[in-house]
């Protein structure tokens, strides 16, 4: 029989908490986690992928169910070599919880912050960009630097969203580019970067 988690009615990052401690003391063979919402659905899910879990889900009335049913171990130890080899690896992190830079004029500080999404192609060790708050507008559907964006992820960049800014504006279901994420990843994110600019 296989593991069940109930994280219904629980804030960010609790459902992947609750689930990353159940996966690492037991290793469950199948793991259900219920949510009920779909920011924590996005995170659950993409963690029990990264460790080695096919992952499905099902809405019910009152909650969202996520399956993990694991598949390799290999997975497992390979996020964690993963993260050791981060750690060696120099790297910087920029972390952006506004729309706009500065203060004063809002259309100067949106074009300001157009042009540094723009230009940052050009920063050796970029590694990581984490929208939070009102950063996460950047990201959506609509905002003039979701095609800049897209080019930084391609060229490597990864690109975290906060799943609960996004659902606290209504926005979770625009968002167009980078990953739905949590505190956790953000918090250990902010952990093993070499350096971390906040704009």
């Amino acid at each position: 029989m296989g593991v069940r988690i109930d994280a219904r009615g629980l804030a960010c990052p609790a459902p992947v908490l609750k689930t990353k401690e159940a996966v690492e003391k037991e290793a469950p063979k199948e793991i259900t986690v219920l949510v009920d919402n779909e920011a924590a659905k996005q995170n659950v899910s993409r963690f029990l992928g990264s460790r080695g879990y096919s992952v499905s889900t099902r809405k019910k009335e009152d909650r969202i169910e996520i399956i993990g049913i694991l598949e390799s171990t290999s997975c497992m130890a390979s996020a964690y070599v993963e993260e050791e080899k981060e750690e060696r690896e120099k790297k910087i992190l920029i972390l952006i919880t506004n729309n706009k830079i500065g203060h004063g004029d809002d259309i100067l500080g949106e074009k300001l912050m157009q042009n540094f999404i723009n230009t940052l192609k050009e920063m050796d060790g970029l590694w990581r960009i984490v929208f939070m708050n009102n950063g996460v507008k950047l990201a959506i559907k609509g905002s003039p630097l979701v095609q800049g964006l897209k080019e930084l992820e391609k060229s490597g960049v990864q690109i975290f969203v906060c799943g609960t800014c996004l659902e606290y504006f209504g926005l979770l279901d625009k968002k167009e580019v980078g990953e739905t994420t949590n505190m956790l990843d953000i918090v250990t994110s902010l952990q093993i970067a070499d350096k971390v600019i906040h704009i």
